[in-house]
């Protein structure tokens, strides 16, 4: 008996999977996924065994979703992308607050998602929407949870874990195991040491690390890869040592920036991102105020 139920289940995936078609531009699904008939799949899309796709999923041009993963809910996910087994797309939050609604989850393009990533769509609270960009790399057992907003060439390293309403700007790099807590925000090109517990926003640009997170200069060798020069890093350098080694209050030390450092595109967004942050940033030891490297 247990045979001939078997036999029967494979015969309904095969009916109920997208058929493969031959030529350039086509679908490419196993005949053991399971596919809903309402769900788009663009062409060039591949769909590896036991994979399952909800009614309410659109898959961009040439990514290939690999054995065993899951993408559910009403998730949106560009061209190009990589999702590999076991990751886990779109499943409802676990957020206590929500209540059911028609939240979305939104993947850019050329992103490489590894096994057992979990990505949430967002809540009421948050806007109703999670957001990633383009060319990321999720690593194993990553985390994005609700309501977060994550930028393009993010790199997190196996572990990292984002709370809700999490945003993370361009270039970030996450450690193994970093934890992120709720609503802080990651500025571009931050590099966050591995095992990082991050309670506040991390400005833009520098490098973090320890429990609780705290700064220890900047992310030189990020910048470096990035393309900046010795003149924009020089003038970095200059912001950085006066907004945490001044001893001044942060509108002080905002006020001497921009009075004392040519302005920059990158001083600019570093300044602001400071002078704006709810949370609070992140700061350098107290033992360490005066004399963390950033070189």
């Amino acid at each position: 008996m247990k045979a001939t139920r078997l036999k029967v289940s494979k015969r309904k995936v095969a009916a109920k999977s997208t058929p493969r078609r031959k030529g350039a531009g086509a679908t490419d699904v196993h005949p053991t996924a399971l596919v809903a008939p309402q769900a788009e799949l663009a062409a060039g899309v591949s769909v590896g065994p036991y994979a399952i796709i909800g009614p309410r999923v659109r898959i961009g041009a040439a990514t290939r979703i690999g054995p065993h993963a899951v993408i559910e809910g009403h998730t949106t996910i560009g061209a190009e992308n990589q999702i590999f087994q076991f990751a886990a797309i779109g499943a409802i939050t676990p957020d206590l607050k929500y209540r059911g609604e028609d939240s979305q989850l939104v993947i850019g393009d050329r992103n490489s998602i590894r096994e057992f990533a979990t990505l949430h769509p967002g809540t009421a609270v948050g806007g109703m929407i999670t957001q990633l960009g383009d060319d990321n790399l999720l690593m194993p057992y990553t985390h994005v949870a609700h309501d977060c907003r994550l930028g393009n060439h993010i790199v997190m390293a196996n572990g990292a874990q984002l709370g809700g309403h999490v945003t993370v700007q361009d270039y970030a790099v996450f450690g193994a195991l970093v934890g992120v807590h709720q609503f802080s925000t990651i500025g571009e090109s931050v590099m966050l040491g591995a095992g990082a517990m991050v309670p506040l926003d991390v400005p833009p640009f520098c490098n973090a690390t320890g429990d609780r997170a705290v700064l220890h200069g900047l992310n030189l060798v990020g910048l470096r890869r990035r393309g900046f020069g010795d003149e924009t890093i020089s003038l970095l350098k200059r912001a950085y040592r006066i907004m945490f080694r001044s001893g001044l209050k942060v509108a002080d030390a905002v006020a001497r920036v921009r009075a004392e450092v040519p302005a920059t595109p990158e001083v600019d967004r570093f300044v602001a991102f400071i002078e704006n942050s709810s949370r609070g940033v992140c700061r350098p030891p107290a033992h360490a105020a005066a004399g963390d490297r950033e070189d």
